[in-house]
């Protein structure tokens, strides 16, 4: 969560409808994969404890991607109207009722709430919205206690809140409910009101139950074994499957020859949320990407593919990279479970050989040209979920036929990190630009430090400029 906000201070826009709209697609296509990777699996050891543990961790992802769905359905469509006389509240099950807002007047002692909180909060909609001190009776006695601690720590700490609580609805209907909020200081410095975002994530944490809860049957260390396997499956989903030597089908000459190659980390550490990925768009550029998630597990995996699904959905919608990675940085930052992340994006324009790119706190590309090598100049840009509203810059370079970059997660060169694994992979440059495809490029970065013990995964990308 962000900082504390001002009174006064202006309102973020959102992205456009059309954006939203491309990654509300992309989101889709993730879930047809994911559930398609399901349904392979459903055959095999469907009634052994290790089967019900797959399917569980299926659904769990499933689920995420489908509260994916609905937070871009309700950001493309907007709140609900602020005029209206009564508080709308959605139909249950619709893509609004799951997410509401709400804002606390501590000067006036008045409240406001949108209509899908009435929703979430089992409240009638003609009913006046519950004060801060009235909120804690829909609470369930043992969890009181954590809201008041969330909310004093917000007012009198000016500290974000961040935490779940359960509710008891009319008919004895119990619900799990995540709030994420502020204080709004007025300009003396004081707490003029309090914001938030509250969502109904029941059906995420029973997911999650049922998971742990088939993890627990298996024999010891079996769970690891499967889930590594799992990961490993969401992975290979969806990222290229670059065995070889790829070019992308351009309509007109084949500017770039594209190679890619994932370093798996030892065998006993879990998938971590490296990726690499390229993808020919509409006006004819090219994005290239590379990215890591902190983290390790089918999770991360899990938010990987979410995150990759946006930055295809949102280059397809034409964001350039600096505006892309900021989009992404709110992406990270609304998830109910905060990740750091670090990416590189790039659009390459074949007709000026123009690489516009921008950076979330990553290794900058390598430059290899006439038998040298350089670090490219890197915009600002820090990581990915580290803040909110964060501005990232993006920079050009002219490439030339011949020319070899290299995109890199952290891990590629095992022991360094910075700008000491940069300067290795520099003095590669004369076997580099020696080499003649993308293949062989990539090829003699792994002879070099892929067969060492690495800690960590990693990935490398190499596009040659070819005409």
């Amino acid at each position: 969560m962000p900082s504390h906000l001002s009174a006064d201070r202006p309102a973020a826009q959102p992205p456009g409808r059309g954006s939203v709209d491309a990654l509300i697609t992309q989101t889709r296509r993730l879930k047809g994969d994911v559930d398609a990777v399901r349904r392979d699996a459903e055959g095999a050891e469907s009634d052994h404890p290790r089967g019900r543990w797959q399917r569980a961790l299926y659904d769990l992802a499933l689920h995420q991607l489908n509260d994916l769905d609905e937070h871009l359905a309700q950001l493309r469509d907007g709140p609900l109207p602020a005029a209206a006389p009564e508080p709308a509240v959605p139909a249950p099950g619709s893509l609004l009722s799951r997410v509401g807002s709400a804002e606390w007047n501590l000067l006036t002692d008045e409240a406001s709430w949108s209509g899908e909180l009435y929703q979430i909060l089992g409240r009638d909609p003609a009913a006046p919205p519950l004060t801060l001190d009235e909120l804690p009776s829909l609470v369930l006695d043992e969890d009181r206690p954590k809201l008041t601690a969330m909310v004093t720590n917000c007012l009198v700490d000016a500290r974000p809140i961040d935490g779940e609580f359960r509710i008891a609805r009319q008919g004895g209907d119990v619900r799990t409910v995540h709030m994420m909020g502020e204080p709004v200081l007025d300009t003396d410095g004081s707490t003029a009101s309090m914001w938030a975002v509250l969502r109904d994530v029941s059906e995420l944490r029973r997911s999650q139950r049922a998971v742990s809860e088939t993890r627990d049957s298996l024999p010891d260390g079996q769970d690891a074994r499967t889930g590594h396997r799992l990961a490993v499956e969401l992975q290979e989903a969806v990222l290229p499957p670059w065995l070889g030597s790829l070019r992308l089908p351009h309509r007109g000459p084949r500017t770039l020859d594209l190679a890619a190659r994932r370093l798996p980390a030892a065998t006993n550490t879990p998938i971590g949320g490296d990726w690499y990925d390229a993808l020919e768009l509409t006006d004819g550029e090219t994005l290239l990407s590379v990215g890591d998630l902190t983290g390790h597990g089918v999770g991360v995996t899990s938010n990987m593919t979410m995150l990759l699904g946006a930055v295809r959905g949102m280059a397809m919608a034409g964001a350039p990279p600096g505006r892309l990675m900021a989009w992404l940085n709110q992406l990270l930052d609304a998830t109910v479970q905060p990740a750091l992340g670090s990416a590189v994006c790039c659009r390459y324009r074949p007709g000026t050989r123009t690489l516009v790119w921008a950076q979330a706190g990553h290794p900058a590309p390598l430059l290899f040209r006439d038998g040298t090598g350089r670090v490219l100049d890197a915009p600002d840009g820090v990581l990915l979920g580290a803040t909110s509203g964060a501005v990232y810059g993006q920079t050009e370079e002219t490439l030339e036929v011949g020319d070899l970059l290299l995109l890199h997660t952290d891990g590629l060169v095992p022991g360094h990190t910075g700008t000491a694994a940069s300067n290795l992979l520099l003095d590669l440059a004369p076997r580099l630009t020696g080499t003649a495809t993308a293949q062989d490029c990539v090829r003699t970065v792994v002879q070099e430090f892929g067969e060492c013990e690495r800690a960590d995964n990693a990935c490398v990308l190499v596009a040659k400029v070819t005409s």
